[in-house]
């Protein structure tokens, strides 16, 4: 199997990269596409030239009414420059219903005792998808392959990308992706956890994507039991993925990703990743 292409090129770039100021942030651009528009943050850093690309996507609220609220991760986020100091362009896309993207609400999974986990993952992975196939044609990305990152809800979504396999990206990163978690307000209790697994099962069943996925032990919507039933429900269909369940991180591990000094956990093993085999 063919893994990471150019994406490589990111890690070698980053020695060269990370001494390089930041440019201004940007507040965001909209892209148009055929069927939707998309309010998109675009972070570079200061190297000149074609960049690779990774898409960066966000959880969900579990309050409704936060979504319009939503905001794509700054710039200056530690994640983000954990990947633009190695030499990526990274866009940040509001998935539609959320933020200034605005619109309808597509990733809904129906009432908790449904769990309907599958579609709406696959409708956040459409506007994924989009983004990847729009930031692609800009004349400062490189060609080839593109890194897609996900957190929570997000890391659901790239995970329903990683079923559908599109040649546009090369490698797959799920930061305690899931859907349903925190049932009545209570920690580690998902809606219908039997659903969510059959629904991993699935995806896993036509996904041949590389991915990597990474959970903390104290992460209160899907601990590490509910993580290795995802994942073994995904590699069991079929879907290629390597897991790592990393020690607890400050009071909730659900943050690790966007999190200070969450990237002395995940970095490492995100740069061992990306590395061709």
């Amino acid at each position: 199997m063919i893994r990471r292409l150019c994406l490589a090129a990111a890690l070698l770039l980053g020695a060269c990269a990370a001494e390089m100021p930041l440019s201004a942030e940007d507040s965001g651009e909209t892209l148009n596409l055929t069927d939707r528009a998309l309010f998109t943050r675009i972070c570079r850093s200061g190297a000149v030239g074609p960049a690779p690309l990774v898409v960066i996507n966000h959880g969900s609220p579990g309050d409704a009414s936060a979504r319009a609220g939503m905001r794509p991760t700054p710039c200056g986020n530690e994640a983000v420059r954990w990947f633009t100091t190695r030499g990526y362009l990274v866009a940040i896309p509001m998935r539609r219903g959320y933020g200034r993207t605005g619109g309808p609400w597509e990733e809904n999974f129906g009432r908790c005792d449904q769990g309907n986990y599958g579609p709406g993952g696959l409708e956040a992975a459409r506007d994924i998808l989009a983004t990847v196939r729009a930031i692609q044609a800009r004349p400062d990305v490189s060609p080839g392959p593109s890194l897609v990152v996900g957190q929570s809800a997000g890391g659901w979504g790239v995970l329903a990308l990683a079923s559908l396999n599109p040649p546009e990206v090369g490698a797959i990163i799920n930061m305690a992706g899931g859907r349903g978690g925190w049932q009545g307000g209570v920690p580690n209790q998902v809606c219908r956890p039997d659903q969510l697994v059959r629904a991993a099962g699935a995806y896993g069943g036509t996904a041949r994507l590389p991915t990597l996925w990474i959970y903390a032990a104290n992460d209160s919507f899907f601990n590490h039991a509910m993580a290795s039933q995802l994942v073994e429900a995904y590699r069991g269909s079929g879907g290629v993925a390597e897991f790592h369940a990393v020690p607890a991180y400050g009071s909730d591990g659900h943050g690790l990703f966007y999190g200070s000094g969450g990237s002395a956990t995940w970095g490492p093993l995100a740069a061992a990743f990306l590395v061709p085999r």
